[in-house]
């Protein structure tokens, strides 16, 4: 019995180890005062980095479980960062820079924090110097920590724009879905793969997908911008020629649609949280019968 209870005890460590998302053990604790803790760091020559994150997600897992491992990622975010957790639904108090306080989930709020993971870094007055918004695989993750440590340097003249794109649109046409994408780029076939599979088609069809590649300019409402993402491939939506949506991380089919989803319904206009918008579709699927993969 002592041996069966044993082996028991050893499979449910195991299991909860699996779907254990909780941030590693040199995460810091913190009384959550961005301005004190942001000066705090920078005094010891680093950064203040919050880490929003929600139960149950497993973009979070997968950055737990793999990057928050990899050895190289662990020393520079140890150099370099002061890392503390958020919980974007929690209740525990934040006193954000300028003096307000508010708990968790209205700070995760106010920082229009859309996907979790999100990486948030404060200069030494508080000031959000640097964001990674979603999951980013290792290789890139690692190369994106860099704009956090310092600021990026200038773009030279002969760094030029690529194309140009025109998203503004008649009233009543459909959202545009600006696709940004990367020669070589693995993940950009995957995209591709997706917007043609059978599940993702019909939504998709309910947008004007335009692809670019490589930086370039968009002329919207307001003129000329210049469009550059964090992450390939990345999804930038404009609706009567003013963005209302984008997508800079590694995203799985389920959240792939749901961001079309998330436009092509005007659900943006309606519900500012995408996180929101996202459990009450995974709701809405799974009444109707079907099964909902958040990540495979």
């Amino acid at each position: 019995m002592r041996r069966a209870l044993t082996a028991v005890a050893f499979l449910f460590l195991l299991v909860s180890r699996a779907f254990a998302q909780e941030a590693p053990e040199w995460f810091v604790e913190s009384f959550l005062d961005v301005r004190e803790d942001a000066a705090e760091a920078a005094r010891d020559g680093k950064r203040l980095m919050f880490y929003f994150m929600q139960d149950g997600c497993p973009y979070c897992k997968q950055l737990v479980g793999v990057n928050f491992r990899d050895e190289r990622i662990v020393q520079k975010m140890r150099r370099h960062f002061v890392p503390v957790t958020i919980n974007i639904w929690g209740d525990r108090e934040v006193t954000a820079a300028d003096g307000r306080r508010m708990p968790e989930k209205r700070f995760a709020a106010d920082l229009k924090v859309q996907f979790t993971p999100t990486l948030v870094f404060f200069d030494q007055k508080g000031a959000i110097a640097h964001r990674i918004n979603g999951y980013l695989p290792p290789e890139e993750f690692y190369a994106a920590l860099d704009a956090a440590i310092a600021p990026p340097a200038a773009a030279s003249s002969s760094n030029s724009l690529s194309s140009s794109i025109d998203v503004r649109r008649k009233a009543g046409a459909k959202p545009v879905a600006l696709l940004l994408l990367a020669p070589a780029c693995p993940a950009c076939a995957e995209y591709e793969a997706y917007l043609r599979s059978p599940e993702m088609r019909g939504i998709a069809a309910r947008l004007e997908i335009v692809r670019a590649s490589g930086p370039v300019s968009v002329h919207t409402r307001e003129g000329m911008q210049a469009l550059r993402a964090a992450y390939v491939p990345a999804l930038v939506f404009f609706s009567g020629g003013r963005e209302v949506f984008r997508t800079e991380a590694y995203l799985r089919p389920f959240h792939l649609a749901s961001a079309l989803d998330y436009v092509a319904s005007g659900s943006y206009a309606r519900e500012p949280s995408f996180q929101r918008f996202l459990q009450a579709r995974a709701e809405r699927l799974r009444s109707r019968g079907e099964h909902v993969e958040l990540w495979n």
